[in-house]
């Protein structure tokens, strides 16, 4: 397979992913999300979908960088495959939080996102530093996430 088309590849899913997660949270971003008492910090609604299609982006070029080292590669499909996990537990988030509307369970289910991402972190550094720096923000954002996602649950428990 050719790098154009495992570039396209590593791009589009994340942003499947980001996509289907839209889904979820449409719905309750219209009725439920405006009901709950939200910290001082909680930014506009409107940062949220450009943040995170550059995140997407960024973690789709990350997943080429690794993925063009080749599969037989040290590494390759470890950090992979936790990549798939971590995407997985992404778009699982916002079924909890925004179509369930279970911002405790969502909370508990971040936490272990966000140690996934540590390890695709972890990994794709040690195949592409470049790769691992380029999820750096993803895991920064998803901190502050996990912050505004606790703020929520406590304020509206």
């Amino acid at each position: 397979m050719g790098n154009t088309v495992k570039l396209v590849v590593s791009v589009a899913v994340p942003l499947l992913v980001g996509g289907l997660s839209g889904f979820a949270t449409a719905r309750g971003v219209e009725s439920w999300y405006p009901t709950l008492i939200k910290p001082s910090f909680t930014p506009p609604s409107w940062v949220f979908g450009p943040v995170w299609t550059l995140l997407y982006l960024m973690m789709g070029v990350a997943a080429f960088l690794v993925w063009q080292q080749g599969l037989n590669a040290p590494g390759v499909k470890s950090a992979l495959i936790a990549f798939l996990t971590q995407l997985f537990l992404n778009g699982l988030w916002s079924i909890l939080f925004f179509g369930l509307r279970m911002p405790g369970l969502a909370l508990l289910e971040m936490i272990v996102l966000w140690v996934s991402i540590g390890v695709t972190v972890v990994l794709f550094w040690r195949v592409s530093a470049i790769a691992g720096m380029l999820l750096l923000p993803y895991e920064a954002w998803v901190s502050f996430a996990a912050v505004l996602n606790g703020s929520l649950w406590y304020l509206n428990r």
